[in-house]
């Protein structure tokens, strides 16, 4: 896929290209907002942009694509931006924006590296940029084909038909489609982008995974609302969400992407592993929601840790979901335990004594982990390196392109930081 002559050029200039990122990318995103400030509105994630979390996602993706073409010459690592392409179809993006991104973003690299750009170092990375894109840019139509809709045209209005309030910092919204049309197909674990109007007229989203049963015409999302630390604003969004909407409200969804999904036959049986901590717990609760409708028998353990009882969002529907499914059972941790959850282990997470379901119990049980509690940001899935049998998800570890054994079928959702059974080449 990548050329040789291009190979060399970029083996030979990735360490100082890499070592540029953080300077390219924070000129790329200013010299593209100033010039095109309308992708502030709706697109971006201010947020991200204010604390540098955007301009470090672009580095890594940019430096690991071209580490692993550099590996594999001839084989594009489309698995590495499967993530990405979920995301980007969230929130809409369309194939003329990588026309956008590359002027700007070789304009930096010029304007960074200076002299050392000659033609053929220009050439070379172009030719990674490409590649990159053109994985995304076919990738983003599969997903929109998928979703059936047309590129970028992801939203919808839904009318919210009850709010519920499940701790003191987290709501949930359940809704339904404000057109009357059947919802869109969703698979348990995924999510939705949330796009809103803020008080100074620019839209911002962001994304909350589906905290109930896909099926039928009715979604919910649950959303804890971020305060700011170490000097950082609140969360804008869910600010506004917990401050401003209410029953009959109406809010601005997107279809529901996301890489990390549980979509079998009511009849499968391999079993699976729910791993999460905080806020985390959302979509795990809408897999199990989603095994109950189907009348799974599968094993099931659930791992869940949190501060305490009174913040562990969803709890009393988690253990009455995991209570009405034969082969489930849940264990939860908290750091100041409570009477509400007379059985719940205190402190961080601790595999010890925990045997997962599953040939590779055993194995597994040994292999010790802990969970923080604790984090500002939205609970995600994280590497596990031994899944495949019926979480959906890409054939390999998307950061490093790790292949997976067969195993129980495991998903980790973090709100923290995730360090259980870790891909071995990340450790």
């Amino acid at each position: 896929m990548l050329s040789a002559e291009s190979a060399a050029v970029v083996r030979a200039t990735l360490p100082a290209v890499a070592g540029a990122l953080d300077e390219i990318t924070t000129r790329f995103y200013g010299a593209m907002f100033r010039d095109r400030p309308e992708l502030l509105d709706g697109m971006f994630n201010r947020g991200n942009q204010a604390s540098g979390a955007q301009r470090r996602a672009l580095a890594g993706s940019i430096a690991g694509f071209a580490t692993a073409l550099l590996d594999d010459p001839e084989t594009r690592p489309d698995t590495l931006l499967e993530r990405i392409a979920h995301k980007h179809a969230a929130v809409g993006v369309t194939d003329d924006q990588y026309t956008i991104v590359h002027k700007y973003l070789f304009g930096a690299i010029a304007e960074v590296l200076g002299d050392a750009v000659t033609p053929e170092v220009a050439a070379a990375w172009d030719e990674v940029y490409w590649l990159m894109a053109g994985a995304l840019i076919g990738r983003e139509a599969r997903l929109y084909q998928d979703a059936g809709v047309e590129p970028g045209k992801v939203w919808r209005q839904w009318t919210v038909v009850e709010r519920r309030a499940e701790t003191p910092d987290v709501v949930s919204f359940l809704l339904r489609p404000a057109d009357g049309r059947p919802a869109p197909r969703a698979r348990a674990g995924q999510y939705v982008s949330v796009r809103v109007l803020m008080t100074d007229g620019v839209h911002q989203l962001r994304q909350y995974s589906l905290s109930s049963d896909p099926g039928g015409d009715q979604r919910r999302i649950t959303v804890k609302r971020v305060a700011g630390t170490a000097g950082a604003p609140d969360g804008e969004v869910s600010d506004l969400l917990h401050t401003q909407i209410h029953e009959g409200d109406e809010l601005t969804l997107s279809a529901p992407f996301g890489d990390v999904f549980l979509d079998d036959a009511a009849d499968a049986t391999a079993p699976v592993v729910l791993v999460s901590a905080g806020i985390g717990g959302t979509p795990m609760t809408g897999i199990l929601a989603h095994l109950t409708a189907l009348g799974s028998t599968r094993p099931v353990l659930v791992l869940h840790a949190d501060r305490s009882p009174a913040d562990h969002a969803l709890r009393t529907e988690t253990s009455k979901v995991a209570g009405q499914l034969p082969g489930a059972r849940a264990v939860f941790w908290y750091e100041h335990p409570g009477a509400e959850e007379p059985d719940a282990r205190e402190g961080l997470m601790n595999l010890d004594g925990i045997e997962l379901p599953g040939p590779r119990g055993t194995a597994l049980r040994r292999r010790r982990g802990r969970v923080s509690n604790d984090s500002g940001s939205r609970g995600r899935p994280s590497c596990w390196c031994a899944p495949a049998a019926s979480l959906r998800s890409s054939s390999a570890c998307p950061p490093c392109g790790h292949r997976r054994r067969r195993a129980p079928a495991v998903t980790t959702a973090s709100y923290g930081r995730p360090r259980l059974a870790r891909c071995p080449r990340r450790s």
